[in-house]
């Protein structure tokens, strides 16, 4: 009797101590399973890079949608992180750059990358080799912040002379007066340019005098169904008069100029690349 009683307790302590243990281990399952869903539930911190911090002020500034245009002090801050950006901040390297050479003969080739677009604002790269050109474009109803990377280029711009007359050109030749806003060469490192729905030169043609990167930031970005499609032009000279009546002895404003509507030039060649360069996270 007394050895069955022993048997009996050495069981029942073995019971309990397998229970102890059994709960041990459950609890360490269940530490662990509260880990991993900590770990699952922590949010993915987005890279502290240039083009996130631009991308990120792109989202506040244009958070209004299509339509908005940016708060001074908005397009201030923007225009201060584009001030700073170098070439190596959207993974373009100077020295790569600088190798590029457009063809001896024929029409040279633009190359661009969209680095982000949606429905509020795009941000994309064009890279022109030298002499190539980006014909006299508008932008309706959008802001528009440039930022040249690298090289040197000729930037002509215009306004109209009457932008609440939009769409006033004449039936047979399509051509609007327009004034000139800037007519000059930029080079690397230099100031980013903005241009606005009706000012600071909303028609602009980009000229490459060595190789060139552009960083462009448009908000919104064009849209057929939204009533915001590119239309290009060419711009011929504006002559006065005296009295107004054309004759012999006119001369030329440079300040002025015709702006005549014409389809998409047939030599202007771009190719869409995949952007490589640091990535934006949306959060």
């Amino acid at each position: 009797m007394k050895v069955e009683a022993s048997y009996a307790e050495e069981d029942e302590v073995r019971k309990r101590k397998g229970e102890r243990a059994e709960g041990k281990r459950n609890g360490e399952r269940l530490l662990q399973k509260q880990a991993c869903g900590r770990r699952t539930r922590r949010r993915v911190q987005p890279p502290s890079t240039v083009i996130q911090r631009l991308f990120l002020a792109c989202k506040t500034v244009f958070k209004g949608g299509p339509g908005t245009v940016p708060e001074p002090k908005d397009v201030e801050m923007l225009q201060l992180l584009l001030d700073k950006m170098r070439p190596e901040d959207v993974g373009l390297s100077t020295d790569t750059l600088l190798k590029l050479k457009g063809p001896s003969k024929g029409t040279p080739r633009i190359t661009y990358a969209v680095i982000y677009k949606c429905d509020n604002f795009s941000i994309c790269i064009f890279i022109l080799p030298p002499r190539a050109v980006i014909p006299l474009h508008n932008h309706p109803g959008m802001t528009v912040f440039s930022k040249l990377l690298l090289g040197s280029m000729h930037i002509k711009s215009y306004d109209w002379l009457d932008p609440d007359a939009s769409d006033n050109f004449t039936s047979s030749s399509k051509m609007r007066p327009a004034k000139v806003v800037v007519d000059s060469d930029f080079t690397s490192p230099c100031d980013t340019s903005i241009l606005y729905p009706t000012t600071g030169g909303n028609m602009h043609t980009f000229t490459a005098i060595t190789t060139c990167a552009v960083i462009d930031v448009q908000g919104p970005p064009y849209s057929k169904e939204e009533d915001r499609d590119i239309t290009y032009y060419r711009d011929h000279p504006y002559w006065k008069y005296p009295n107004g009546v054309p004759a012999g002895n006119g001369v030329m404003d440079d300040s002025l100029g015709w702006l005549e509507v014409v389809d998409i030039a047939e030599d202007l060649k771009m190719d869409g690349v995949q952007y490589l360069g640091p990535q934006v996270i949306d959060v």
